[in-house]
């Protein structure tokens, strides 16, 4: 369970529990150690407004239930980016009496949830864009995270520059529904975030994929003209969906706060 910083300083201003005992608990929640293998951070979603989430790539099956089993007796809820299905199966015959198993298999992420949790979205929208069909695996690993932080979502795939005219009626719609954060997913020659970033008004996530080849292929050419940019765009590292998936949800609660 997430500690209760409030909770507990009023219990200490009404004489209910020590200093020292505040102190044990704090520490209690700092890390948690998963055998000899994993050390967790529990604070992260206290310094930055993100919680631990598991990379399953590189990891072992059993390493990877360790570190969920001990997770979820700290959190109601646990997020596996970068996953498979072999792994899920495992995942849902060590945990589906207590938690709510969803597996999203193109964007390769797993959320394991407490069947008591309840949870609301925040009002603010993320718009998720991709050049090319190819280029949804990445986007959808941004969106399901943005979904699971918290936000609202709206996408609009295979939209790219080799036929214009698609962008231009789910843009419009975006920015209707007041879209100020755009994640841009493309491929190939990478134009589509500079793009995007000449006709609104927010912040655009250019991500750059691994879907072409050749000469400047892998996500290469794709980079470097996000970095080129003539647009003022933010750019993350190559397929690297869950980061812009983060970092739109940061930009989104500071927009939060603004507006309170």
């Amino acid at each position: 369970m997430q500690l209760d910083l409030k909770k507990l300083l009023q219990e200490y201003k009404k004489g209910k529990i020590s200093a020292e005992e505040i102190e044990k608990k704090i520490r209690q929640e700092k890390i948690l150690f998963v055998k000899r293998h994993t050390v967790i951070d529990l604070e992260r979603d206290y310094r930055c407004g993100i919680p631990e989430v598991i990379l399953g790539e590189g990891k072992k099956d059993e390493q990877i239930i360790d570190i969920t089993k001990d997770l979820l007796e700290k959190r109601k809820k646990v997020i596996i980016t970068r996953t498979r299905k072999n792994l899920v199966k495992k995942l849902k015959k060590t945990f589906s009496d207590k938690y709510n198993i969803d597996f999203s298999d193109i964007a390769k992420i797993c959320v394991i949830k407490d069947k008591k949790l309840k949870e609301k979205k925040e009002k603010i929208i993320v718009g998720v864009i991709t050049a090319g069909t190819s280029d949804i695996p990445v986007a959808e690993e941004a969106r399901v995270v943005i979904e699971e932080l918290g936000f609202k979502t709206i996408k609009a795939y295979d939209v790219g520059v080799a036929g214009l005219h698609r962008l231009l009626d789910p843009l419009k719609e975006m920015i209707e529904k007041g879209v100020k954060i755009f994640i841009v997913v493309a491929g190939r020659e990478g134009t589509l975030p500079g793009l995007v970033a000449g006709m609104v008004d927010g912040i655009v996530i250019g991500v750059p994929v691994s879907t072409g080849y050749g000469y400047g292929g892998r996500g290469e050419a794709a980079l470097k003209t996000m970095l080129q940019s003539c647009a003022s765009i933010a750019v993350v590292n190559i397929d690297a969906g869950f980061v812009a998936g983060v970092l739109a949800v940061k930009i989104a609660k500071i927009v939060r706060d603004a507006e309170k």
